[in-house]
């Protein structure tokens, strides 16, 4: 376990110096802090989750292959933003040229969703949800996006993604699902569904 900074990238360069000196728990410490800011870079990037899972494992392969060749350790989130963004281009461009057959696509497709009317249903809910989450700030929605795929997420990570005090993202996040939760609330066809 790392000993606490008060500047984030110090904390994680730390961490980056003895992942190189053989430590694997400082390594296990780095994925867990920058795992939630790669998923959001990925995703913001417009891929789908499979998508966005490989270019994040990708991304955490070519630090391990290049670990000894970044010169500044502080540095190193922005090292993996770079790289996750890279990769998640060449995702989006190698997806571009690889589209399947319609007929083919077809064929391969097994459909085990729910019953169309439960099916319905379900959309109908999700398209609310999404309508009212598209309406809050910008800076609500990325948080509320790292903090549900994560179980646990690294505040002080996130705090640095965001430039804002450790101690304002929970009460922040608080308001962001309130203001959700109001929305919804507010809204006749959430209660329909």
């Amino acid at each position: 376990m790392s000993s606490p900074y008060l500047d984030p990238d110090q904390r994680l360069g730390d961490l980056l110096d003895r992942a190189r000196a053989g430590d694997r728990e400082s390594l296990r410490e780095l994925v867990r802090a920058l795992d939630p800011v790669l998923w959001r870079v990925a995703r913001g990037q417009g891929l789908n989750a499979e998508d966005a899972a490989d270019v994040v494992q990708t991304s955490w392969l070519e630090l391990l292959r290049r670990l000894h060749e970044i010169r500044t350790p502080r540095a190193v989130t922005a090292w993996l933003i770079t790289t996750t963004r890279r990769e998640a281009w060449h995702r989006k461009q190698k997806a571009r040229r690889d589209v399947p057959d319609g007929g083919v696509a077809v064929e391969a497709a097994v459909d085990p969703a729910p019953a169309p009317g439960e099916r319905l249903i379900a959309d109908e809910r999700d398209r609310v949800l999404w309508t009212h989450y598209e309406r809050l700030s910008e800076r609500c929605r990325d948080l509320l996006r790292i903090v549900a795929q994560v179980e646990r997420p690294d505040y002080t990570v996130i705090a640095s993604a965001f430039g804002m005090p450790h101690g304002s993202i929970g009460p922040t996040r608080s308001r962001c699902l309130a203001k959700l939760r109001a929305m919804l609330l507010a809204d006749p066809a959430w209660g329909a569904s």
